[in-house]
């Protein structure tokens, strides 16, 4: 399988702060290539003063990695700055967040890996 950059589907989340600028979301393999292994394999971009809300995982556990920006990560009510190169990791039955407290877009790899 090859994946061209503009073959990628780009999709919106709502903004968990009410501002006018929803988070974009890039899903990089589907269903059939992930199998029961993981729900999610993507790029997400979080614009300045927008966030991605608190919510927990179950079942599953959630890892974010840096590319660029500067973010607000909420893991599980300790929070900590996050830079490029940084990667978060949310368990199962735990919750996290994250906010975008630069100037310029927030962008992580996203990954969502199914417990069994």
């Amino acid at each position: 399988m090859f994946l061209k950059n503009e073959d990628v589907k780009i999709g919106t989340i709502p903004d968990a702060n009410g501002s006018d600028n929803p988070l974009k979301k890039m899903e990089f393999l589907t269903e059939k290539e992930m199998k029961d292994s993981s729900r999610l394999f993507g790029k997400v971009i979080v614009p300045p003063g927008s966030a991605l809300a608190y919510h927990t995982h179950e079942c599953e556990g959630e890892a974010y990695h840096i590319l660029q920006g500067k973010g607000l990560y909420n893991d599980n009510g300790t929070k900590y700055e996050v830079h490029p190169g940084d990667t978060t990791f949310t368990c199962d039955g735990a919750g996290h967040a994250i906010e975008n407290i630069g100037d310029e877009d927030l962008v992580f790899m996203a990954l969502i890996l199914l417990d069994k």
